[in-house]
């Protein structure tokens, strides 16, 4: 029986723990408004950025923290991407311009790249630069870059901002575009970092990996596991107000897209973060609790659907 859009999940339309499915759908998206031959660069920093990640490229060892991995990264390029076509397909005669909005993508192919460690440095994990690896992000991709010779000066300062824009408490104020849509876009980015995350498939399990990042990098806002579940329902509601007050409720624009693509009157982003927010609510209650009712994940990270 073909289900009603309303029991329509994310994962149901993209395969979002493949990231090359995910991101062939980033060039659907893209491909709505601009020539594919202009994709061809994106696709080629991508591959370039798994073999980053998973340890093919002889100046850095391999990703070794498992919340900001390469499916996370996939999931944001995604939701970002769906951002612009909605913003797009609401404003048919000023578009972003093709080339910002290549800049935005690849800035989000780089945002956490930060976590990876070079490989002159001593053995343990990434997640140690957890407070800095937005800086260290902006550097990695300065280095990438500079080799690459693909950017000019002035592009590649544009991504450099904007991965700084996906700092979870920067001030965007302090931030300086030149350029309205420039602004947007940083709003774009930032919104998708969260929502990416948050409406993932696998974002409650993953949370148990992201308290290990935090004790590992040094951050003490959680006593433990417990305690970041839940400690989340309100995480979402600072996010939620960062979304509509900080970032100029732009996550709105997922649901001209849902609307257009796919005739769904929703913000699919929305319902599975507040699907994600209530499950944790009614069933995570004690530490017996954690694997019990997270049960798609085992404790080594593998997913069991």
């Amino acid at each position: 029986m073909k289900k009603k859009n309303f029991d329509i999940r994310l994962d149901q339309l993209v395969k979002h723990n493949s990231p090359y499915a995910v991101f062939e759908e980033v060039k659907n998206n893209f491909i709505h408004h601009y020539h594919i031959s202009e994709f061809i660069i994106l696709k080629e920093i991508f591959d370039d950025y798994v073999n980053l990640m998973e340890g093919r490229n002889p100046k850095y060892k391999k990703c070794s923290v498992k919340f900001h991995d390469i499916q996370h990264t996939a999931e944001v390029i995604l939701a970002l991407s769906r951002l612009i076509d909605g913003y797009n397909i609401k404003n048919p005669y000023n578009k972003f311009s093709v080339n910002k909005v290549k800049l935005v993508l690849i800035a989000a192919i780089f945002h956490d790249i930060g976590y990876l460690q070079k490989a002159d440095e001593p053995d343990s994990s990434g997640a140690k630069y957890t407070k800095i690896h937005v800086d260290r992000s902006v550097e990695i991709a300065e280095d990438y870059f500079n080799e690459k010779k693909v950017l000019n000066k002035k592009d590649l300062e544009l991504v450099k901002k904007f991965i700084l824009s996906t700092e979870v408490n920067i001030d965007l104020s302090r931030i300086k575009y030149k350029d309205k849509k420039d602004q947007i876009l940083a709003y774009m980015i930032t919104t998708a970092d969260f929502l990416g995350q948050m409406s993932s498939r696998t974002y409650l399990e993953k949370l148990l990996f992201l308290y290990k990042e935090f004790k590992e990098g040094g951050i003490t806002a959680y006593s433990s596991e417990l305690d970041l579940l839940h400690k989340t329902p309100q995480f979402y509601n600072f996010v939620l107000n960062k979304l509509k007050k900080d970032f100029n409720s732009v996550y709105e624009y997922a649901k001209i897209h849902f609307q257009t693509r796919y005739k769904i009157n929703k913000n699919l982003y929305i319902v599975a973060i507040e699907r994600q927010i209530n499950y944790l609510r009614e069933n995570i209650k004690t530490e017996e609790d954690l694997y019990k009712k997270l049960h798609r994940m085992n404790e080594t990270g593998t997913t069991i659907f």
